[in-house]
């Protein structure tokens, strides 16, 4: 079953340009990159790389990135905008590196159009090296319990204008629309993404709920009255240490 990505790919590319729409650009492009910037990283993999915006901006560090994006329409793309990078047709569920191979791993909000998030992860975890870091940017279960249409947002009898949510514990996908882009995503409470990731072994090293910090005032106050992205830095035990009571090392 299509999850609209190939038709949506031209679209996608207009509404991210160069420094990506708002929750990108102001929101969570500068915590991503000064997590990044923490480590002297020289290898890293961007998972649902879509266009490669952010291996653009992680060569732009100095790190050697390799992009993945299951999409064809939006790795052409990639390959056209950034012809001396390197992007391949793979899915997270089976990417074809072999274990060890980065010492950074990237999901910048691509788990909620991942089906299989679990086999995604323990994927990412095998190409992460020992002592690596598998970074990730994802909407906030309480955004994407909401109606994606309204964004969430509804105007009570008072007037008031307030963001609601439901059937947050059920996982579901969602058809969502905007700047004629057409695309399924996934909705997850944030045990569905925590459990996997500590079945890895992975230690969970940062957490924030990054504000929005410019654009538009009007938006950047909607951004900040409800949590729209989380951030996750995972570390993989280095060779020898167990992690927990499974002592996956």
């Amino acid at each position: 079953m299509s999850d609209g990505w190939e038709d949506s790919a031209d679209a996608w590319v207009a509404s991210q340009g160069e420094e990506g729409d708002f929750g990108r650009r102001w929101v969570m492009d500068a915590p991503m990159l000064e997590r990044v910037r923490r480590r002297p990283y020289v290898r890293a993999l961007d998972v649902g790389c879509g266009e490669g915006r952010f291996c653009r901006m992680l060569a732009g560090e100095g790190i050697a990135a390799v992009g993945i994006d299951p999409t064809v329409a939006l790795i052409d793309h990639a390959r056209r905008l950034d012809p001396g990078g390197d992007y391949r047709v793979e899915a997270a569920e089976a990417i074809g590196f072999d274990g060890g191979a980065f010492d950074l791993v990237i999901s910048y909000l691509s788990l909620i159009d991942i089906p299989d998030v679990a086999t995604a992860i323990r994927e990412m975890t095998r190409v992460l090296a020992p002592g690596g870091t598998l970074l990730i940017a994802n909407l906030a279960g309480y955004n994407s319990a909401a109606d994606a249409h309204g964004l969430g947002w509804v105007t009570l009898a008072d007037g008031r204008r307030v963001h609601a949510m439901d059937d947050y514990l059920e996982e579901r996908t969602a058809w969502i629309e905007w700047r004629g882009i057409r695309i399924r995503n996934w909705h997850r409470p944030l045990g569905a993404y925590m459990t996997p990731l500590l079945e890895q072994g992975l230690t969970l090293t940062h957490f924030a709920e990054p504000p929005a910090h410019g654009g538009d005032p009007a938006r950047q106050a909607l951004y900040n009255r409800a949590p729209w992205f989380l951030l996750m830095e995972w570390q993989k035990p280095r060779a020898g240490s167990s992690s927990g009571p499974t002592g996956r090392a």
